[in-house]
Protein backbone atom coordinates (compact mmCIF):
# COMPACT_ATOMS: atom_id res chain seq x y z
CA UNK A 1 0.00 0.00 0.00
CA UNK A 2 1.34 3.50 -0.76
CA UNK A 3 2.35 5.73 1.52
CA UNK A 4 0.08 9.18 2.88
CA UNK A 5 1.75 11.83 1.28
CA UNK A 6 2.12 14.24 4.51
CA UNK A 7 3.69 17.81 4.30
CA UNK A 8 4.34 19.30 7.94
CA UNK A 9 4.40 23.26 8.44
CA UNK A 10 5.77 24.35 11.43
CA UNK A 11 8.86 21.81 12.62
CA UNK A 12 9.13 23.55 16.00
CA UNK A 13 8.75 21.26 19.03
CA UNK A 14 5.07 19.99 18.38
CA UNK A 15 5.66 19.68 14.55
CA UNK A 16 8.68 17.66 15.01
CA UNK A 17 7.40 15.46 17.21
CA UNK A 18 4.50 14.48 14.86
CA UNK A 19 6.69 14.35 11.70
CA UNK A 20 8.89 11.95 13.43
CA UNK A 21 5.67 9.67 14.79
CA UNK A 22 4.21 9.83 11.29
CA UNK A 23 7.58 8.49 9.96
CA UNK A 24 8.12 6.03 12.18
CA UNK A 25 4.55 4.66 11.93
CA UNK A 26 5.86 3.31 8.25
CA UNK A 27 2.72 4.28 6.77
CA UNK A 28 3.66 8.09 5.58
CA UNK A 29 6.17 10.09 3.72
CA UNK A 30 6.60 13.11 5.37
CA UNK A 31 7.52 15.98 3.88
CA UNK A 32 8.86 19.02 6.61
CA UNK A 33 9.21 22.66 6.29
CA UNK A 34 12.60 23.98 7.52
CA UNK A 35 13.40 27.62 8.28
CA UNK A 36 15.21 29.00 10.67
CA UNK A 37 16.44 25.46 11.80
CA UNK A 38 16.78 24.34 7.98
CA UNK A 39 20.71 24.50 7.13
CA UNK A 40 20.74 22.15 11.20
CA UNK A 41 18.60 19.61 9.73
CA UNK A 42 19.94 19.05 6.10
CA UNK A 43 23.46 19.30 7.60
CA UNK A 44 23.19 17.35 10.84
CA UNK A 45 19.79 15.83 11.06
CA UNK A 46 17.12 16.60 14.20
CA UNK A 47 17.94 15.53 17.42
CA UNK A 48 15.23 14.82 19.88
CA UNK A 49 15.54 13.89 23.16
CA UNK A 50 11.96 12.16 23.91
CA UNK A 51 10.21 10.93 27.14
CA UNK A 52 8.71 8.60 24.66
CA UNK A 53 10.78 7.76 22.00
CA UNK A 54 14.18 8.00 23.84
CA UNK A 55 17.02 9.88 22.19
CA UNK A 56 16.52 9.81 18.66
CA UNK A 57 19.91 11.52 16.96
CA UNK A 58 20.54 13.02 13.07
CA UNK A 59 16.98 12.07 12.19
CA UNK A 60 15.57 13.38 9.14
CA UNK A 61 12.13 12.90 7.52
CA UNK A 62 12.32 11.82 3.76
CA UNK A 63 12.38 15.51 2.37
CA UNK A 64 13.59 18.66 3.76
CA UNK A 65 12.52 22.02 2.23
CA UNK A 66 12.90 25.24 2.93
CA UNK A 67 9.06 27.07 2.28
CA UNK A 68 5.79 25.93 1.44
CA UNK A 69 5.82 24.36 -1.81
CA UNK A 70 3.53 25.64 -4.20
CA UNK A 71 2.08 21.81 -6.06
CA UNK A 72 0.73 23.07 -9.10
CA UNK A 73 3.69 25.33 -10.20
CA UNK A 74 6.27 22.88 -9.18
CA UNK A 75 4.22 20.03 -11.29
CA UNK A 76 4.56 18.14 -7.39
CA UNK A 77 1.89 15.11 -6.57
CA UNK A 78 -0.94 16.44 -4.50
CA UNK A 79 -0.26 15.81 -0.42
CA UNK A 80 -3.19 14.01 1.21
CA UNK A 81 -2.50 15.40 4.46
CA UNK A 82 -1.06 18.93 5.42
CA UNK A 83 -0.21 19.01 9.22
CA UNK A 84 -0.48 22.83 10.31
CA UNK A 85 1.38 22.87 13.76
CA UNK A 86 2.57 26.70 13.24
CA UNK A 87 1.47 29.26 16.15
CA UNK A 88 -1.80 31.00 15.44
CA UNK A 89 -1.38 34.58 15.41
CA UNK A 90 -4.08 35.96 12.74
CA UNK A 91 -2.98 39.72 13.56
CA UNK A 92 0.48 39.13 12.14
CA UNK A 93 0.51 38.53 8.61
CA UNK A 94 0.61 36.75 6.66
CA UNK A 95 -2.17 34.15 7.82
CA UNK A 96 -1.64 30.90 8.43
CA UNK A 97 -3.87 30.10 5.61
CA UNK A 98 -2.08 32.52 3.18
CA UNK A 99 0.75 30.24 4.32
CA UNK A 100 -0.36 26.92 3.60
CA UNK A 101 -2.62 27.70 0.39
CA UNK A 102 0.10 27.00 -2.29
CA UNK A 103 0.45 23.48 -1.35
CA UNK A 104 -3.18 22.53 -0.61
CA UNK A 105 -4.85 20.85 -3.61
CA UNK A 106 -8.56 21.67 -3.98
CA UNK A 107 -11.15 18.81 -3.31
CA UNK A 108 -7.99 16.71 -2.16
CA UNK A 109 -5.78 17.58 0.06
CA UNK A 110 -6.93 17.19 3.95
CA UNK A 111 -6.09 19.77 6.71
CA UNK A 112 -5.13 18.80 9.67
CA UNK A 113 -4.89 22.06 12.46
CA UNK A 114 -2.45 21.17 15.78
CA UNK A 115 -3.34 24.58 16.99
CA UNK A 116 -4.51 26.20 19.91
CA UNK A 117 -7.59 28.11 20.21
CA UNK A 118 -10.89 28.19 18.79
CA UNK A 119 -12.56 28.68 15.58
CA UNK A 120 -8.82 28.14 14.02
CA UNK A 121 -10.78 26.03 11.55
CA UNK A 122 -13.14 29.10 10.03
CA UNK A 123 -10.61 30.45 8.09
CA UNK A 124 -9.87 26.98 6.00
CA UNK A 125 -13.09 26.58 5.29
CA UNK A 126 -13.50 29.58 3.77
CA UNK A 127 -10.33 29.15 1.75
CA UNK A 128 -11.30 25.66 1.26
CA UNK A 129 -14.63 25.05 1.48
CA UNK A 130 -14.33 21.61 -0.56
CA UNK A 131 -11.35 19.89 0.92
CA UNK A 132 -11.86 17.91 4.30
CA UNK A 133 -10.82 20.04 7.72
CA UNK A 134 -9.23 18.22 10.87
CA UNK A 135 -9.01 19.98 14.42
CA UNK A 136 -6.28 18.54 16.48
CA UNK A 137 -6.01 19.12 20.28
CA UNK A 138 -2.76 18.63 21.50
CA UNK A 139 -1.29 18.02 24.74
CA UNK A 140 2.18 17.42 24.16
CA UNK A 141 5.28 18.94 26.33
CA UNK A 142 8.14 19.87 23.60
CA UNK A 143 10.16 22.79 22.43
CA UNK A 144 12.95 23.21 19.99
CA UNK A 145 15.78 24.88 22.23
CA UNK A 146 18.09 25.34 19.39
CA UNK A 147 18.09 24.61 15.40
CA UNK A 148 16.88 20.97 15.10
CA UNK A 149 17.18 20.38 19.14
CA UNK A 150 13.95 19.18 20.74
CA UNK A 151 13.49 18.52 24.11
CA UNK A 152 10.01 16.26 24.27
CA UNK A 153 9.31 15.96 28.20
CA UNK A 154 5.64 14.67 27.89
CA UNK A 155 4.09 12.11 26.08
CA UNK A 156 2.73 12.77 22.69
CA UNK A 157 -1.47 12.89 23.48
CA UNK A 158 -3.92 14.19 20.98
CA UNK A 159 -7.22 14.46 20.57
CA UNK A 160 -8.08 14.49 16.52
CA UNK A 161 -11.39 14.67 15.24
CA UNK A 162 -13.33 15.84 11.69
CA UNK A 163 -14.57 19.72 11.25
CA UNK A 164 -17.87 19.24 9.64
CA UNK A 165 -18.49 21.58 6.99
CA UNK A 166 -21.13 22.24 4.67
CA UNK A 167 -19.60 21.02 1.26
CA UNK A 168 -17.87 18.44 2.52
CA UNK A 169 -19.74 14.73 3.31
CA UNK A 170 -19.53 13.98 7.03
CA UNK A 171 -18.43 10.36 5.77
CA UNK A 172 -15.53 11.72 4.50
CA UNK A 173 -14.01 14.23 6.56
CA UNK A 174 -15.06 11.11 9.61
CA UNK A 175 -13.03 8.55 7.46
CA UNK A 176 -10.51 11.32 6.77
CA UNK A 177 -9.85 11.60 10.47
CA UNK A 178 -10.05 7.94 11.30
CA UNK A 179 -7.14 7.29 8.57
CA UNK A 180 -4.85 10.09 10.13
CA UNK A 181 -5.28 8.92 13.47
CA UNK A 182 -3.95 5.51 12.01
CA UNK A 183 -1.09 6.80 10.55
CA UNK A 184 -0.09 8.57 13.18
CA UNK A 185 -0.50 5.56 15.48
CA UNK A 186 -0.68 2.32 13.63
CA UNK A 187 -0.31 -0.04 15.91
CA UNK A 188 -2.59 1.62 18.55
CA UNK A 189 0.29 2.19 21.63
CA UNK A 190 0.07 6.33 21.53
CA UNK A 191 -1.99 8.46 23.23
CA UNK A 192 -3.75 9.65 19.85
CA UNK A 193 -7.03 9.56 19.46
CA UNK A 194 -10.37 9.94 17.67
CA UNK A 195 -12.76 12.38 19.09
CA UNK A 196 -15.86 12.39 17.11
CA UNK A 197 -16.37 15.73 19.19
CA UNK A 198 -13.57 17.75 18.97
CA UNK A 199 -14.80 21.21 19.55
CA UNK A 200 -15.28 19.73 23.48
CA UNK A 201 -11.86 19.16 23.93
CA UNK A 202 -10.47 22.49 22.21
CA UNK A 203 -12.72 24.34 24.83
CA UNK A 204 -11.27 22.47 27.91
CA UNK A 205 -7.88 23.54 26.45
CA UNK A 206 -8.92 27.25 26.30
CA UNK A 207 -10.09 27.07 29.85
CA UNK A 208 -6.29 26.65 30.76
CA UNK A 209 -4.71 28.49 28.26
CA UNK A 210 -7.25 31.70 28.44
CA UNK A 211 -6.81 31.70 32.24
CA UNK A 212 -3.02 30.71 33.76
CA UNK A 213 -1.35 30.85 30.47
CA UNK A 214 -2.86 34.60 29.61
CA UNK A 215 -2.28 35.65 33.12
CA UNK A 216 1.04 34.47 33.66
CA UNK A 217 1.56 36.55 30.51
CA UNK A 218 0.41 39.35 31.28
CA UNK A 219 2.08 39.38 34.62
CA UNK A 220 5.18 37.72 33.88
CA UNK A 221 4.52 35.45 37.03
CA UNK A 222 4.77 31.60 36.94
CA UNK A 223 2.11 29.23 37.47
CA UNK A 224 3.30 28.24 40.61
CA UNK A 225 3.79 31.62 41.88
CA UNK A 226 -0.05 32.44 41.15
CA UNK A 227 -0.89 29.81 43.13
CA UNK A 228 1.39 30.78 46.14
CA UNK A 229 0.01 33.56 45.88
CA UNK A 230 -3.91 32.56 46.26
CA UNK A 231 -5.33 36.14 45.49
CA UNK A 232 -4.31 36.17 42.09
CA UNK A 233 -5.64 32.93 41.78
CA UNK A 234 -8.80 34.66 43.38
CA UNK A 235 -9.07 37.47 41.50
CA UNK A 236 -7.87 36.73 38.00
CA UNK A 237 -7.76 32.98 37.01
CA UNK A 238 -10.27 31.32 38.59
CA UNK A 239 -12.86 34.14 37.44
CA UNK A 240 -11.58 33.85 33.85
CA UNK A 241 -12.23 29.49 34.08
CA UNK A 242 -15.38 30.46 35.03
CA UNK A 243 -15.96 32.92 31.72
CA UNK A 244 -14.89 30.83 29.66
CA UNK A 245 -16.55 27.71 31.04
CA UNK A 246 -20.04 29.86 30.76
CA UNK A 247 -19.31 31.16 27.21
CA UNK A 248 -18.71 27.08 25.71
CA UNK A 249 -22.07 26.44 27.69
CA UNK A 250 -23.85 29.28 25.76
CA UNK A 251 -22.42 27.21 22.68
CA UNK A 252 -23.58 24.59 23.67
CA UNK A 253 -20.19 22.79 24.95
CA UNK A 254 -20.80 21.31 28.25
CA UNK A 255 -17.38 20.50 29.97
CA UNK A 256 -16.35 18.36 32.64
CA UNK A 257 -18.21 18.99 36.01
CA UNK A 258 -14.33 19.39 38.10
CA UNK A 259 -13.07 21.71 35.55
CA UNK A 260 -11.90 24.02 38.12
CA UNK A 261 -10.01 21.55 40.00
CA UNK A 262 -8.82 19.62 36.45
CA UNK A 263 -7.55 23.51 35.89
CA UNK A 264 -5.55 23.99 38.67
CA UNK A 265 -3.91 20.92 39.12
CA UNK A 266 -2.91 20.75 35.21
CA UNK A 267 0.76 21.74 36.40
CA UNK A 268 2.58 20.14 38.98
CA UNK A 269 2.32 22.78 42.31
CA UNK A 270 6.01 22.73 42.56
CA UNK A 271 6.73 23.01 38.64
CA UNK A 272 7.24 27.00 38.89
CA UNK A 273 5.81 26.58 34.71
CA UNK A 274 5.84 28.83 32.40
CA UNK A 275 3.37 28.71 29.97
CA UNK A 276 3.92 29.39 25.74
CA UNK A 277 2.71 32.85 26.38
CA UNK A 278 4.69 33.99 29.22
CA UNK A 279 7.75 32.83 27.02
CA UNK A 280 6.90 34.45 24.43
CA UNK A 281 6.62 37.76 25.73
CA UNK A 282 10.05 37.17 27.51
CA UNK A 283 11.40 35.94 24.24
CA UNK A 284 9.72 39.03 22.35
CA UNK A 285 8.11 36.95 20.09
CA UNK A 286 4.25 37.33 19.12
CA UNK A 287 1.25 35.59 21.28
CA UNK A 288 -1.59 33.75 20.39
CA UNK A 289 -3.72 36.29 21.63
CA UNK A 290 -6.59 36.09 19.27
CA UNK A 291 -7.48 32.49 19.22
CA UNK A 292 -6.85 32.09 22.87
CA UNK A 293 -8.27 34.43 24.38
CA UNK A 294 -10.26 36.98 21.60
CA UNK A 295 -12.41 33.99 20.00
CA UNK A 296 -13.65 32.82 23.56
CA UNK A 297 -14.39 36.11 24.38
CA UNK A 298 -15.73 36.96 21.11
CA UNK A 299 -18.12 33.42 21.61
CA UNK A 300 -19.13 34.36 24.68
CA UNK A 301 -20.32 38.56 24.14
CA UNK A 302 -22.02 36.75 21.21
CA UNK A 303 -24.19 34.91 23.50
CA UNK A 304 -24.81 37.54 25.81
CA UNK A 305 -22.20 36.36 28.29
CA UNK A 306 -20.94 38.69 30.86
CA UNK A 307 -16.87 38.27 30.53
CA UNK A 308 -15.32 41.03 32.27
CA UNK A 309 -11.91 39.38 33.95
CA UNK A 310 -10.81 38.23 30.51
CA UNK A 311 -11.80 41.51 28.38
CA UNK A 312 -9.31 43.32 30.95
CA UNK A 313 -6.44 41.10 30.66
CA UNK A 314 -7.47 40.55 26.79
CA UNK A 315 -6.75 44.01 26.44
CA UNK A 316 -3.72 44.16 28.66
CA UNK A 317 -2.16 41.36 26.28
CA UNK A 318 -3.09 43.31 23.23
CA UNK A 319 -0.88 46.18 24.59
CA UNK A 320 1.93 43.56 25.08
CA UNK A 321 1.58 42.62 21.74
CA UNK A 322 1.44 46.01 20.12
CA UNK A 323 4.98 46.97 21.97
CA UNK A 324 6.23 43.80 20.23
CA UNK A 325 5.29 44.81 17.16
CA UNK A 326 6.63 47.95 17.66
CA UNK A 327 10.33 46.62 18.01
CA UNK A 328 9.82 44.70 14.82
CA UNK A 329 8.87 47.56 13.08
CA UNK A 330 5.35 46.19 12.40
CA UNK A 331 3.54 49.55 14.24
CA UNK A 332 4.13 53.08 13.84
CA UNK A 333 3.51 55.59 17.35
CA UNK A 334 1.42 57.91 15.14
CA UNK A 335 -2.41 59.09 15.14
CA UNK A 336 -4.38 57.53 12.44
CA UNK A 337 -7.27 59.21 11.33
CA UNK A 338 -9.92 59.40 13.00
CA UNK A 339 -8.17 58.63 16.11
CA UNK A 340 -10.89 59.68 19.09
CA UNK A 341 -7.84 60.70 21.28
CA UNK A 342 -5.77 62.92 19.31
Amino acid sequence: MAKSRVLVVGMGGIGTVCAYGLEIGGLAEVTSVMRSNYAAATEQGIDIQSVEFGHVRSWKPTHIIKSVPDVSAQEIPPFDFILVATKNVPDILPSVVDAVSPAVTVGKTTLVLAQNGLNIERPFIDRFPTNPILSSVVYTGAEERAPAKIYHTDPDWQKIGPYYSPLVSAKVVEKSAEKFVNILDPKGKRKIFYDADVSGARWRKVAYNASFNSVAAALQIDTSRLRMSQHLIDDLVLPIILEVQAAAVSCGVTLQSDLVHSVMQQDMADSFYRPSMMQDVVNRNFMEIETIVGEPLREGKRHGIAMPTLSVVYGILRGLQLRIREEKGLWQPEYEPGNPYM
